[in-house]
């Protein structure tokens, strides 16, 4: 059965969508069966990875409108699925809120697909609502992208908080998959004293590999594209397939 990875991080502009398409090709290039969901309204993740957000998206999914066969898009990448979403998920938030058992409609879509893939990585929206806790309660393990900056240690406190109350209530089996920085820039005594601190703090749980800032990262998802084909020789490849490596290494223990 495969593993479901869910990338949290309420706060936005930490490249969260980006490292969750790169470590996808690059899982999918090691040849891992891989699908990615966008369970975030903005879509930016199907946008990404040049999929289309017409119908049937993850909203018809969740909403029992569509079967996963239907609403599974083929990415460019060999052995790289994607679920696409569109602003009508941001109606099923609304939706869901008077419904019992609201936390649970992205487990439930996502049960059958968990033998037909080695990897599943939901992207959540930028919050900690409804839909984030959706991905939470469907996932084995949470990833968290971490910023290089003095506020991203506040948020990261909020968010650990979070799951631990999802760890003590709707899915007990939830554990931390790892901690990784993004967009670091190495002449920042900043970025040293962050890495360096939340290291200290979190130990085991950050991986080694570091995301550097890179211009080329920042080009690839308006070509919609993973930047394992749109410049697999730059330094921001380089990291995203090494850190692909240490999340597989990790999860396959």
């Amino acid at each position: 059965m495969g593993k479901c990875l869910v990338f949290v991080n309420q706060k936005g502009g930490v490249a969260k969508t980006t490292s969750l398409i790169n470590i996808g090709a690059y899982m999918a290039l090691a040849g891992k069966k891989t699908l990615l969901v966008d369970f975030d309204p903005q879509g930016n993740m199907s946008s990404g990875v040049g999929v289309s957000k017409d119908k049937p998206t993850v909203y018809e999914l969740i909403a029992d409108l569509a079967s996963p066969a239907d609403v599974i898009k083929h990415a460019s990448v060999k052995n790289l699925d994607a679920v696409s979403a569109s602003i009508d998920l941001s109606g099923a938030a609304i939706e869901l809120v008077d419904q019992s058992d609201r936390e649970f409609y992205l487990k439930k879509a996502l049960e059958n697909l968990k033998n037909e893939y080695d990897y599943i990585l939901i992207d959540c929206p930028p919050s900690l609502g409804i839909l984030t806790l959706n991905g939470l309660a469907a996932a084995d393990a949470v990833l968290v992208p971490m910023q290089c900056e003095y506020f991203a240690l506040e948020g990261i406190t909020l968010l650990l908080q979070t799951v631990k109350k999802v760890q003590q209530g709707i899915n007990k089996n939830l554990v931390i998959g790892g901690i990784f920085f993004t967009m670091y820039d190495s002449r920042t005594r900043l970025a040293q004293d962050v890495v360096t601190q939340v290291k200290s703090y979190f130990k085991d749980l950050v991986f080694s590999t570091i995301i550097p800032r890179n211009v080329r990262l920042s080009e690839a998802p308006s070509f919609g594209q993973p930047i394992t084909a749109y410049d697999s020789a730059s330094r921001g490849a380089a990291a995203y397939r090494a850190l692909a490596g240490e999340v597989m290494q990790r999860e396959e223990g």
